[in-house]
């Protein structure tokens, strides 16, 4: 597994060459990128230019975030479903097959049931896309139960629950979206990780909790840098991952409005550090 960096996720506004300039400046081995922006890059440039760029720094690609809509009314879904087999061609050819996102854990309008059955049709439809160009497709589940408690029907928000909606849709190449936080939130543990396969972690995400609150009064949106309060144990979850085999990017989510806040350069060699902190608690070498 590699140490990744995402800009978004830390509130660094910048495009892919911003990013690749401050993953190389700060020690990253890969990035996450906009496969929309890549598109644009591609069609203006060419592919080479892509990875050239790539080359130029020394950097890989690390996912890429799923574009398509499934969210909301069929025809947005629709339309994005329609672009998706040229994107999904576009990451083949740059070598980049891992793609993930994230489930809302409730919703306002939508029992179980029926919340399930969209998600599993709707998914299924773009997991094929994907297949074909031999992408896998990486399920996040929210652990939070305070972001449950502000909707009327609970949805899927665990590990096993969405392990089940991956082996539902059936495509054969579904996994998860690991996110530290929604481990601890959906009161998993760390043996819960190690019970994993290589072929059920598609892609992860580490960061730390805010101090002093129980878990099921931790916010979704509201976290802290990897190894920053030691409430989440960052160390046991990098080794766990080592120990099952996981290759692929590592990357900070911390939803912190304190990294947020700071400039672009000082966000990314926060972040850095937060990740050396936690590969050395992990004793894994960066």
């Amino acid at each position: 597994m590699f140490p990744n960096l995402n800009a978004p996720n830390i509130g660094v506004k910048t495009d892919f060459v911003g990013t690749l300039d401050l993953a190389a400046k700060h020690g990253f081995p890969g990035v996450d990128f906009s496969i929309t922006e890549a598109q644009q890059i591609a069609d203006a440039h060419g592919v080479d230019h892509i990875y050239r760029l790539l080359e130029s720094k020394g950097l890989r690609l690390g996912s890429w975030g799923m574009p398509v809509d499934f969210r909301n009314d069929e025809a947005k879904f629709e339309q994005g479903l329609a672009q998706l087999d040229a994107q999904a061609a576009l990451a083949k050819e740059l070598c980049c097959y891992r793609c993930a996102t994230w489930i809302m854990p409730c919703s306002d309008t939508l029992p179980f049931a029926e919340n399930y059955k969209i998600h599993r049709n709707r998914l299924r439809a773009i997991a094929e896309i994907l297949a074909k160009h031999e992408i896998r497709f990486g399920l996040e589940f929210v652990g939070p139960k305070t972001l449950r408690d502000t909707r009327k029907y609970p949805f899927i928000h665990s590990i096993d629950g969405m392990l089940a909606l991956c082996a539902d849709i059936d495509t054969g190449n579904m996994g998860l979206l690991v996110d530290l936080y929604h481990v601890y939130t959906s009161h998993a543990t760390i043996d819960d990780v190690r019970k994993l396969s290589t072929a059920d972690v598609v892609t992860v995400h580490i960061n730390d909790a805010v101090a002093g609150l129980p878990i099921n009064e931790l916010l979704d949106g509201v976290r802290t840098l990897p190894a920053e309060t030691g409430v989440t144990d960052i160390g046991g979850f990098l080794n766990a991952l080592n120990d099952i085999g996981y290759d692929g990017p590592v990357t900070s989510e911390p939803f912190s409005q304190r990294v947020r806040d700071l400039p672009a350069d000082e966000a990314v060699a926060e972040t850095a550090a937060a990740m050396r902190k936690s590969w050395q608690m992990a004793g894994i070498s960066w």
